[in-house]
């Protein structure tokens, strides 16, 4: 009689840390640790603008049973932008889920940009992502998400599956704002209910904090409305959250670029742009 044999499938258990301190107005390298697939990669910036650090998935995707851990650091009032290589596909899963841990710390003085390219939730994905932030109140930091449900250019929705997504934000130890995102079960309705999305497939998160977020908000609206793009802003505390939802992810790439790149330039005087990978 002839068993059947489950094969072992290979998992992914990659890490990334990376420590920057603050140099003569520079950001300097001071830890950096990285296990596959994650990479971390540094690249020639205008003048003018932050020290960089890209990370990479050299997997090319994620896949249920795999387990990522991103941990970034500000000392010293050292200021940087973080985003990602490409748009971050979750494959299908076989039973497992694809777990995602997101830690960011700015100290004093700091300011951190942390703005990864989209991930992509391809039908049956199973995502676990959790983005813990952790700010001084001398320091800002500005923080971003764009999720596209489904693979749309091949008419494909992310119709079964799961995304559990939380955040939690802390202001010089105490605990300012949490948010939590469950998508499961039937998406299909949730996803087209008018208290869900509303028929999105994509949407979009953006953060600041900082102690004069309030100040930002205003500003942060009238964006949202000019964009044309169904969205809002709220402010609560030190904390501004700006939501974007959209039935296409291109237009909503774009958005989320124009508010970034106007946002950091309204509130800390940088360039009006966003990284070079993001090609928008």
């Amino acid at each position: 009689m002839l068993l059947a044999v489950q094969p072992s499938l290979q998992r992914a258990h990659g890490a990334g840390e990376l420590v920057l301190s603050g140099r003569d107005g520079a950001a300097a390298l001071a830890h950096l640790y990285q296990r596959d697939p994650c990479r971390i990669l540094f690249p020639r910036v205008d003048p003018g603008e932050l020290t960089t650090a890209i990370v990479a998935n050299t997997a090319g995707g994620l896949a249920g049973g795999d387990r990522l851990a991103l941990d970034i650091a500000l000392k010293d009032a050292a200021r940087a932008v973080v985003t990602g290589q490409s748009a971050e596909k979750v494959y299908r899963s076989l039973g497992p889920a694809t777990r995602l841990e997101v830690r960011l710390a700015v100290g004093d003085g700091g300011w951190l940009e942390y703005l990864p390219q989209e991930t992509i939730l391809f039908d049956g994905a199973r995502l676990e992502r959790s983005t813990e932030i952790a700010v001084e109140r001398g320091a800002r930091l500005m923080a971003g998400d764009v999720v596209v449900q489904g693979r749309t250019a091949r008419g494909e929705r992310f119709d079964r599956g799961l995304f559990d997504d939380r955040w939690v934000v802390r202001v010089g130890g105490r605990l300012v704002w949490a948010d939590a995102l469950r998508l499961a079960d039937d998406i299909p309705a949730l996803r087209a209910h008018p208290a869900g999305f509303g028929g999105a497939i994509a949407h979009a998160t953006l953060l600041y904090v900082a102690a004069d977020a309030a100040e930002c908000l205003a500003f942060v609206r009238d964006l949202v409305e000019e964009s044309g793009t169904r969205g809002g802003a709220t402010c609560i505390g030190p904390v501004l959250v700006a939501r974007l939802l959209a039935e296409e992810t291109a237009p909503l790439r774009r958005t989320m670029a124009r508010l970034w790149s106007a946002l950091r330039a309204e509130a800390a005087g940088l360039p009006a742009a966003v990284p070079r990978v993001w090609q928008v």
